[in-house]
């Protein structure tokens, strides 16, 4: 019988409407679809993400937690460094069109616009000096040329 669980799990969790049950809840945030928005072309690093929403890291981390089951966004580790950015061509078809329509239609919005120019100041700060700010550890190879390394991903999804 547990078998017969783990499968219908399974298929509820594969089905259309768990993943537009799963896409709603992210979206009915306000900081949720923020970071979504601040992901939009880019793939920022957690400390980033942090800075930029302002909320303590375990918020910040529940929320992209909410973001990841829902499939709108991936996470990569890099060392003891995350980085996030939306979810690609392969994400469920909610994720997809709850992106493309979500992006869209904040792309005037006057709190994003702002949150834009505020992302684009955090940008130029070396991820290592927010990280020593939000008081975490120093990240492996934060020796090297960090913002560098963050710079170099940052267009990803131009066409979203």
């Amino acid at each position: 019988m547990g078998d017969t669980a783990t499968l219908a799990e399974k298929q509820k969790r594969d089905s259309g409407m768990f993943e537009l049950m799963a896409v709603t809840k992210a979206l009915s945030d306000e900081n949720r679809v923020r970071l979504l928005a601040a992901l939009k072309g880019r793939e920022l690093c957690v400390c980033q993400l942090i800075e930029f929403i302002g909320l303590a890291p375990s918020t910040v981390s529940k929320h992209l937690a909410i973001l990841r089951a829902a499939r709108l966004v991936e996470g990569r580790k890099e060392g003891r460094w995350m980085y996030y950015r939306l979810s690609d061509e392969q994400a469920p078809k909610a994720a997809k069109e709850a992106l493309f329509w979500l992006l869209g239609f904040l792309n005037a919005e006057p709190r994003i616009l702002a949150d834009r120019k505020r992302l684009e100041k955090i940008l130029k700060i070396n991820p290592d000096v927010l990280c020593r700010k939000q008081g975490r550890d120093k990240p492996d190879g934060a020796e090297k040329n960090v913002r560098s390394t963050h710079s170099n991903r940052s267009v990803i999804h131009s066409s979203l």
